[in-house]
């Protein structure tokens, strides 16, 4: 009996003992799961002190309400994360910031806060991270200095040059015997004979000076005069007159010859033919220099200036230039193609270049002073602005406004907006902008200043009580407005000119308003005025 007792004190002890060891295993073991669970509560708390940008849209409000309860603003450093507060913004409505924490005027919620130093601090830039860098094929190069190689490109057209033509023409009745050249285009060299002519009135005119240079005595002298000024009246020239004197003879035939080297444009006659005084033989066009009539952008033909050098390529000319400068640029637009034609003077020496040969025409430009200079990618015309993204530290990317000079060779004079040494982006600017759109910041290529709103606009009109100034922006509380579903509610409001307001506004003023709307941004203030406390209420 005493043995059975024994056993059974034995067994519940060892219960006893069992099960305080399994509800101390199970306590540790629940403190353990309760430690690691509150230590990652914490990382992910401090994670997100870091950086608030990370923060979820509660969060954010929550932080707002404490700001009011603190009476925190901008620009006051906010105890909790050890950051300054850079503004607040609805993040529904991006592009508007406010300086004092309050309920959105857009939305049913509270502003969320932006602070200092965070990754969504600053709204005018976009951040990417390398990766993404890499997968976008993202490329940048440096803003340099230099000068652009002075040069513009044109396609143009050979003509002949109009001021080496000369025309033969009769200068008195006569019959054409024989001709030297018998078909238009033909060359001739520099006083090659080209026609021989039979003229009447220079034989008779011949014969008479020579029968009076056999006679001799008094007065005979005024008679030879007068026989060689009637030879000179009937057209001959005075070359032929010497001739017909010093031979002694008549010259029954005229041979007219080529005054410059070239090609014969025009042949008008035929041998055997009559022809009357004045009437024209044939043309010659000197082949010594051309004309190239090339189209230059308008934009361009502006630096162009007469007495520019040429250097002249053409097909029809293989591993042959030609140089020339720019003779005139032509006082008339195309239309269609907005260019003006330079016409050029090109050397020909060996009559290479003919009429109707295409050219390619490289015109040399004042040399310009030295300046920034950019790739022409990474210019982006917008049609009211120019646009580069440029490319900060830490994976960031910023669009900036320039202005935009003379563009050759693929890079771009920037006169205003950069700084030597930045780096710009030469591809993937457009999707750097969707990535700044998505995020709903104020980082766009396309981004421009907000119309003013239309006077036609809807007004309303409420009291309200100044909370806070603010620049141009003041805070205040009004009472609900059922036009607009409003309740009372604390929100920012646009100030009208400072002409248009009342003097000496400040914090806690009671005021009657009317207002009107602005698409993204805070209700406008069109007219105001300080009401006595008790008025109103």
């Amino acid at each position: 009996m005493n043995k059975t007792r024994s056993l059974i004190a034995l067994a519940t002890v060892a219960a006893l003992s069992g099960v305080g060891v399994g509800a101390w295993w199970l306590g540790m073991k629940q403190g353990r799961g309760d430690t690691t669970s509150a230590t990652a509560q914490q990382a992910v708390s401090t994670s997100a002190l870091d950086d608030p940008s990370q923060w979820t849209i509660p969060q954010g409000e929550a932080a707002t309400r404490r700001h009011i309860r603190d009476a925190l603003k901008a620009g006051d450093v906010d105890p909790v994360t050890g950051r300054r507060i850079l503004n607040y913004h609805d993040p529904m409505v991006p592009g508007k910031n406010f300086d004092t924490p309050a309920k959105s005027p857009f939305m049913d919620m509270m502003l969320v806060p932006r602070y200092v130093g965070s990754n969504a601090a600053d709204t005018s830039s976009v951040s990417v991270s390398p990766r993404i860098q890499q997968n976008l094929g993202l490329r940048t190069a440096p803003v340099v200095e230099g000068a652009l190689v002075s040069e513009v490109t044109a396609v143009g057209n050979v003509a002949w040059n109009e001021r080496e033509r000369v025309e033969l023409s009769s200068r008195a009745m006569g019959f054409v015997e024989k001709l030297h050249v018998k078909a238009a285009l033909d060359r001739v060299a520099a006083g090659a004979p080209l026609a021989e002519l039979y003229v009447p009135d220079w034989v008779s005119a011949q014969e008479e000076y020579l029968a009076l240079a056999r006679l001799s005595g008094p007065g005979i002298e005024a008679l030879q005069d007068a026989a060689r000024q009637r030879m000179r009246q009937a057209g001959m020239t005075t070359a032929q007159i010497e001739r017909a004197v010093a031979s002694g003879r008549v010259q029954s035939r005229f041979t007219i010859t080529a005054p410059i080297a070239g090609i014969v444009s025009e042949l008008l006659v035929r041998e055997g033919a009559t022809v009357m005084p004045g009437a024209t033989l044939m043309r010659l066009q000197g082949t010594r220099t051309v004309w190239a009539e090339g189209a230059v952008p308008e934009s361009q033909a502006a630096l162009l200036q007469p007495g520019a050098r040429v250097r002249t390529t053409s097909p029809g000319a293989p591993g042959q230039t030609f140089e020339g400068q720019v003779q005139a640029l032509l006082p008339e637009v195309d239309a269609v193609t907005r260019t003006i034609r330079a016409r050029v003077e090109l050397a020909n020496p060996q009559g290479r270049l003919v009429p109707g040969m295409l050219v390619s025409m490289r015109l040399a430009l004042p040399k310009t002073a030295a300046s920034l200079l950019v790739p022409s990618d990474a210019v982006i015309h917008t049609g009211r602005r120019s646009v580069v993204m440029v490319a900060e530290d830490g994976g960031r990317f910023r669009p900036v406004e320039v202005t935009a000079g003379l563009e050759v060779g693929g890079q771009t004079e920037i006169s205003a907006g950069l700084q030597l040494g930045q780096r710009v982006v030469l591809s993937g600017q457009f999707l750097i902008d969707s990535e700044a759109s998505l995020r709903g910041l104020e980082a766009r290529l396309n981004q421009e200043p907000a119309t003013t709103p239309t006077p036609t606009q809807q007004r309303y009109t409420t009291d309200a009580v100044i909370d806070a100034l603010s620049g141009d922006t003041v805070t205040l509380t009004h009472p609900p407005i059922p036009a607009l579903k409003w309740p009372q509610m604390q929100m920012g409001f646009q100030l009208p000119p400072r002409s248009e307001q009342p003097r000496d506004l400040k914090a806690g003023d009671r005021l009657k308003i009317e207002f009107e709307m602005q698409d993204g941004q805070v209700p406008r203030i069109t007219s105001l005025q300080r009401v006595a406390p008790g008025i109103g209420k």
